[in-house]
């Protein structure tokens, strides 16, 4: 549980970082970028790994949809919602999580369909408003995109860490290079096509994405996958929505937007309850 908490404690600067430095730059260049320094990070233990063949690529394809695909859509939507918006509509991702899991193996488990959907509620406490005008449905279809990505992605991780009985370290190694290799072909595509992924980056942006390529991208889905591993579905459903209420906390006390204090508190408090229920036998 340590490892999921700590990933959301990192997660939780992302939301205002992206949205006030980043959200008006090629969201395909910003994932690219940041899942090459992933990458690069973990190339180390990439280079030594002794994985079998089936194994590197089985990790390299859950790589492109838990990293590639989800950062791609999830980081096109701050371009049609404000970042606390982007927040709520990400809260879905436990229920996903949680039916994916009894779909691969073949049960339904209504305890940990409970987690989830206490959750859910309590995160959109947290961050349940009125539809602001700038909201835009095609952010949310983005962000649902990414939230099937990411929890398909993680629950598959467990599998894989199984099969191939091998650390975490040297999976996500394999999963960041096949992320960044279909980023980076999505932005040369652009470049053809006549985009220009460059333009509009600054000095204080490129700090940004140093940052987050480095930290939330290559340390916060290291420790969010090793956390995956040494929990049952239920409380990595549940867990799924613990940034909420951190990163609406970070956007009101760092970046000056605007959070109701009580709601945050009492979302929480509903979360941690969601997570006692999963933890108990």
């Amino acid at each position: 549980m340590i490892h999921l908490l700590a990933a959301s404690l990192l997660w939780a600067f992302s939301f205002g970082l992206i949205k006030g430095q980043l959200a008006g730059l090629d969201p395909v260049a910003v994932s690219c970028g940041r899942l090459l320094l992933a990458a690069v990070a973990f190339s180390p233990l990439v280079l030594k790994s002794t994985l079998s063949r089936r194994t590197v690529y089985s990790a390299m394809g859950l790589g492109m949809l838990q990293f590639g695909l989800m950062y791609v859509l999830y980081i096109a939507s701050y371009r049609w919602l404000p970042a606390w918006m982007v927040a709520l509509f990400t809260i879905f991702t436990p229920l996903y999580v949680v039916l994916f899991s009894d779909l691969l193996e073949r049960r339904f488990r209504p305890r940990h369909l409970a987690c989830a959907v206490l959750a859910v509620v309590g995160a959109g406490v947290v961050v349940a408003t009125a539809m602001p005008a700038e909201a835009d449905w095609r952010g949310i279809v983005l962000l649902q995109g990414a939230n099937l990505c990411f929890a398909t992605g993680q629950v598959y991780f467990v599998r894989l860490k199984r099969r191939a009985a091998v650390g975490e370290a040297a999976l996500l190694g394999w999963m960041y290079v096949g992320a960044a290799l279909l980023t980076l072909a999505a932005v040369l595509v652009g470049m053809i096509g006549g985009g220009q992924p460059l333009a509009g980056w600054t000095g204080r942006a490129w700090w940004v994405l140093l940052y987050l390529g480095l930290l939330p991208t290559a340390l916060g889905f290291y420790l969010w996958n090793k956390g995956a591993t040494r929990v049952g579905a239920g409380l990595l459903a549940a867990a799924n929505n613990l940034k909420v209420p951190l990163a609406v906390l970070v956007s009101w006390l760092v970046f000056g937007e605007d959070a109701a204090y009580g709601r945050v508190v009492l979302g929480l408090a509903v979360i941690l309850g969601a997570l006692f229920m999963a933890r108990k036998r």
